[in-house]
């Protein structure tokens, strides 16, 4: 990841799988509100440099 964490380390973070992170990333998943924004605390950033509209 770009952020310097695994997606192990985010999915626990957030509280997913592993899988759901490599879901979301491939464009595959589109997360939840609540999701998206444990994602961005994560990575210390707003939800809006994580994910954005095609």
């Amino acid at each position: 990841m770009a952020a310097g964490i695994t997606q192990q380390e985010l999915s626990e973070s957030a509280n997913v799988s592993r899988v759901s992170i490599n879901a979301i990333e491939n464009g595959v998943y589109v997360p939840s509100t609540v999701l998206a924004l444990k994602i961005a605390k994560t990575l210390n950033c707003k939800v809006e440099d994580v994910f954005q509209l095609p």
